[in-house]
């Protein structure tokens, strides 16, 4: 119920922000919080140790699928991402203005992230658990550069994106080494099949670079501050709450398993403490208040990754404990900071005075999760500290050296803590003088309005529950327990409470208290000790530096590599070619087979006839010549394989190429006609040998592949596996729709790109949606200039009637056509619809005629080909090439408009929805329990039709129809309408065609 919830709110949000404005923000919030309450409702069962699980097959061949498994863990971490995410969404009803830009965007994506975060921490697949870790690094992306036009956010995002996806990709490796030791994808199963070895330490240490960059632990931290570039609801949720946490379930998730692996504490907890050292030292630096919970964020990570990193109950119990606490404060704190933002308009404390005493509520907020920050009972903040410095004290007894210093590395952060927490209440609250800030003006902090006080909501919610949880432990203590349930116990038999006596944690506690409200009050000597000190290296300028090398590097190996022009460019990719797979060829000792000669003197002949084609095409100086013999070569492909009884090859080769030709004629209107000036023997024989050796390479890779079969090919059996599993007769057809599905919804998707990376070549500002109609012409400039030019009768115009200006060669016909078109509706019939749009002298009375006549046998011929695919020649592709055919001969025949005329449809509804339908039919596998794509049948007796059978593949076929149809109508606005509209605005450009095809 929790998934569907968020999933309905994302797919809701979009139109409820849109409509309602930053109100809008209350329906995913209210899907977040149905989705909290339902795993709520989930409690008595996931603690009883029922774990609901969720398992559809995804990739059957890889062991992968779609598996969610709610045990206490992964329960009580996806309470803290609905449940927090639940506040955050209704903060940002306060948060954001109406005129916020992109909100229902911004409002999709924070929902979306919190799906994602859900499916992460819920995944008991780890690739599926990996595919949610990188979306949630992309949504993060997008969230952090929601304010586009600011280089300071674009610079965040790219960052926040570079960083975790490079953790990403890293940690890819040892998930796939994890895998194949364990044999299965089951983060359980992987868990419980944990074995010492190299394999096992390098696979480990490997995810957890990924684990240690997604919650931005040193050598990674630098992201995190930058990220504050957001916007304040970012940082409360994906900064404090969800996101960050990533790394640190992953290793409490893996810590059962793996953390006796060598490496694991050595790595995580020297990181973890100077993350925890690093992080709490420059939030004492910090002003503004944003930023000093950031590094405060970021020192806190580090305590909760060394924690997590022990492995024991103890140990798991606290960090889940910190997690939750963490989350409560945080996300508090960065909503307050927004309110006082809001209210004040600045987030430096330097220049806040009198905030505490002007809005106590807010104050009030403000210091009691602060307190619960640094520590202070009787909040959530003291009952988590309190746990892990007794599980650190614990694991220290016997640790040595080792112990001892985590420990004082823990005590010394928790210092920090408290004095950068005092920094912020004092900064954000405290009233001042001028004396305390003379280089800073005090701004006049006006108290929040009732929109503002609306906002503090959430963060009163969140200081409740943490205030709750530390009264009355017993909850969380249950959860948290059952979480840690089976792991290493050190004999200490440890319970969340507020009080445990006087124990050596709370004397700790006490000393770290002491500390860190001495480190505030000498604040200013520790300043200037701050100031004096050298800086420390700053991983952010490496990253920068990184950034500028690499951008410095790729200019050289440009200026070195891309010389030349296309020519070069493609020159330098077949030598590679070329060399390389000739060299494999000969240094392997292939020896190619007895080959086989002629059948006929048909394919003799087609093979001597395509080779002169090809030799006289690169000969050709013109270049209209050289694609119509290029064609000769495609057409005898065709001839070669109908000879060789492959119709359905024949038949799609012939359309493709007839296709191919018309699209290559209609660019050809924009190039000169004939090729460049003869260039000097010296270059075109690099050039001759250039082909010719890549020819041989392709000829004797060919014979290589198709000789160095041992085993009995899959052909063999697909005529029977065609007919009996998919009632089909057509193997090419059945492979296409059945078979091998996937492959042809990845092509079809291709064909849709191509379409629509062709259009934004033409269209570059925009383009309509429908192609260009008589209506829409009537209706345009065409017409209104139509019907101000009198009809010709006789001599051409020499003037334009609008300017006075003489009219160019190209100009007069542009009239003659206008003209002609008026005079055309009275005196002439017109055997297409647009054929009157076009000048006398450019129509054709027998091309319209046989075009009008072959038109519907063309498109029934489409049908009969799309029905009949599945047992004899045809299928999807080859109807909509057919289709697309006849709508080439209707633009042909009377130009661009009778496009619009012939097929009134917008190509991208035709491309958008065969695409759909191509998915469709493979989710309504999903529906019955079967893999996607996987075909469904009906079969039965039909009166007068006798034993039929009706299945998916028809649909989808239908689908790649569509896609083709859309595909041809696209290019052909695009290359022919689209170009045609572009010479009407441009005289001058069709004065220059017009002189080319001269």
């Amino acid at each position: 119920m929790s998934l569907v919830a968020l999933l309905v709110a994302t797919l809701a949000a979009w139109p409820a922000v849109r409509r309602l404005g930053s109100r809008g923000f209350l329906v995913p919030a209210a899907g977040s919080t149905i989705a909290f309450t339902g795993l709520a409702a989930a409690a008595p069962r996931v603690l009883a140790g029922d774990v609901p699980v969720i398992d559809l097959p995804w990739i059957p061949q890889l062991g992968v699928s779609l598996a969610f498994r709610l045990d206490p863990l992964s329960w009580l971490v996806a309470l803290v991402v609905t449940g927090v995410g639940a506040a955050v969404l209704g903060y940002c009803v306060t948060y954001f203005g109406d005129d916020e830009p992109a909100l229902p965007r911004f409002a999709t994506l924070l929902t979306a992230f919190a799906l994602v975060m859900l499916l992460l921490v819920t995944a008991d697949d780890i690739v599926v658990m990996f595919v949610m870790w990188e979306a949630t690094s992309v949504l993060s992306y997008l969230l952090i550069g929601h304010t586009a036009d600011r280089r300071e956010s674009r610079g965040a995002a790219l960052q926040a994106l570079l960083v975790t996806t490079l953790g990403g990709l890293v940690m890819l490796v040892g998930v796939v080494m994890l895998v194949v030791d364990a044999g299965t994808t089951s983060l359980a199963g992987i868990v419980a099949a944990a074995a010492p070895g190299t394999g096992t330490t390098v696979a480990v240490l490997l995810v957890l670079v990924g684990a240690i960059s997604k919650s931005a632990i040193v050598p990674f931290h630098f992201w995190l501050p930058s990220a504050m570039a957001a916007p304040t609801p970012v940082s409360a949720y994906l900064h404090s709450a969800a996101m960050v946490k990533a790394g640190v379930y992953l290793v409490l998730r893996l810590a059962p398993g793996f953390a006796t692996t060598p490496g694991w504490h050595q790595t995580l907890l020297t990181l973890g403490c100077a993350t925890l050292l690093v992080g709490a030292w420059r939030a004492l630096r910090q002003f503004d208040l944003k930023l000093l919970l950031a590094y405060g964020t970021v020192s806190q990570l580090g305590l909760l990754m060394v924690v997590a990193s022990v492995g024991t109950r103890e140990s798991t119990l606290a960090a889940l404990t910190l997690l939750v606490a963490h989350a409560l404060f945080k996300s508090t704190l960065f909503m307050v900071v927004g309110v006082i933002d809001h209210s004040c308009g600045t987030r430096d404390w330097r220049a806040l005075s009198g905030v505490g005493r002007r809005s106590p509520l807010l104050a009030t907020v403000g210091v009691l999760a602060a307190a619960s920050m640094a520590g202070l009972p009787p909040l959530l903040g003291f009952v988590a500290k309190e746990t892990a410095l007794t599980a650190i004290i614990d694991a220290a007894a016997p640790g040595g050296v080792t112990g001892a210093v985590v420990l004082v590395a823990v005590a010394a952060g928790s210092a920090l803590t408290v004095a950068y927490a005092a920094r912020f209440v004092w900064g954000a609250f405290a009233t001042r003088s001028i004396t305390h800030t003379p280089q800073h003006r005090l701004v006049d902090c006006e108290r929040p309005h009732d929109r503002g006080l609306a906002g503090l909501t959430a963060p009163v919610v969140l200081v409740a529950v943490s205030l709750g949880l530390a009264l009355w432990p017993a909850p969380l203590d249950v959860a948290a327990s059952a979480a840690a349930a089976g792991l290493p116990d050190s004999g200490h038999d440890l319970h969340l409470a507020l009080w445990h006596g006087f124990t050596p944690a709370l004397g700790v506690t006490a000393l770290v208290l002491a500390a860190g409200l001495a480190l505030f009050a000498l604040r200013r000597p520790v300043a200037r000790l701050q100031a004096r000190l050298p800086e420390w290296v700053d991983l952010a300028d490496g990253y920068t530096a990184a950034l500028s090398w690499t951008d410095r590097v790729a200019v050289r190996v440009t200026l070195l590599a891309q010389r030349g022009g296309l020519p070069g460019y493609v020159g330098t990719i077949l030598v590679v070619f070329a060399a390389g797979l000739g060299g494999v060829l000969a240094a392997g000792g292939w020896t190619p087979p007895a080959l086989v000669g002629a059948r006929s003197l048909a394919e003799a002949g087609v093979v001597v006839l395509a080779a002169v084609a090809a030799v006289a095409a690169a000969a050709a100086r013109r270049r209209l010549l050289a694609v119509l013999l290029a064609g000769v070569t495609g057409y005898g492909m065709v001839a070669l394989f109908a000879l060789a009884g492959a119709p359905d090859l024949a038949l799609t080769q012939l359309l493709v190429e007839t296709v191919s030709l018309v699209v290559f004629v209609l660019v050809l209107r924009r190039l000169p006609r004939h090729f460049e000036a003869d260039e000097p023997r010296s270059r075109r024989w690099p050039r001759a040998v250039i082909g010719v050796a890549v020819g041989m390479v392709m000829a004797g890779l060919a014979l290589a592949v198709t000789g160095a079969r041992q085993a009995t090919p899959v052909s063999v059996d697909l005529p029977d596996l065609a007919y009996l599993e998919a009632h089909g007769r057509n193997v090419v057809n059945v492979l296409l729709v059945d078979i091998r599905a996937w492959d042809t919804l990845g092509e079809i998707s291709v064909l849709v790109a191509v379409a629509t990376g062709v259009a934004s070549l033409v269209f570059v500002t925009g383009r309509a949606g429908r192609v260009p109609t008589i209506g829409g012409r009537r209706r345009g400039a065409d017409h209104r200039r139509a019907a101000a030019i009198e009809p010709v009768t006789g001599a051409i115009p020499t003037v334009d009637p609008e300017t006075g200006r003489p009219l160019t060669q190209t100009r007069m016909l542009r009239t003659i056509d206008d003209a002609d078109a008026v005079d055309d509706d009275r005196t002439r019939r017109s055997w297409l619809l647009a054929g009157r749009t076009l000048a006398s002298t450019h129509r054709s009375l027998l091309v319209e005629v046989v075009v009008r006549l072959t038109f519907l046998p063309f498109m029934l011929i489409a049908v009969m080909l799309l029905i009949a695919g599945h047992n004899q020649p045809g299928g999807g592709f080859i109807a909509g090439l057919v289709a697309g055919l006849a709508l080439v001969l209707r633009y042909l025949a009377a130009g661009r408009y009778e496009l619009g005329e012939a097929l009134p449809v917008p190509p991208g509804l035709l491309l958008g929805g065969g695409l759909a339908l191509a998915l469709g039919t493979g989710a309504v596998s999903l529906l019955v329990g079967e893999p996607f794509l996987t075909s469904l049948w009906w079969e039965g007796h039909v009166q007068l039709l006798g034993e039929i059978a009706l299945g998916t593949p028809t649909l989808f076929d239908i689908g790649v129809c569509l896609v083709v149809v859309g595909l041809v109508l696209d290019v052909l606005r695009s290359l022919g309408a689209g170009l045609d509209e572009q010479a009407v605005d441009d005289p001058e450009l069709v004065d220059a065609w017009t002189e080319g095809a001269r």
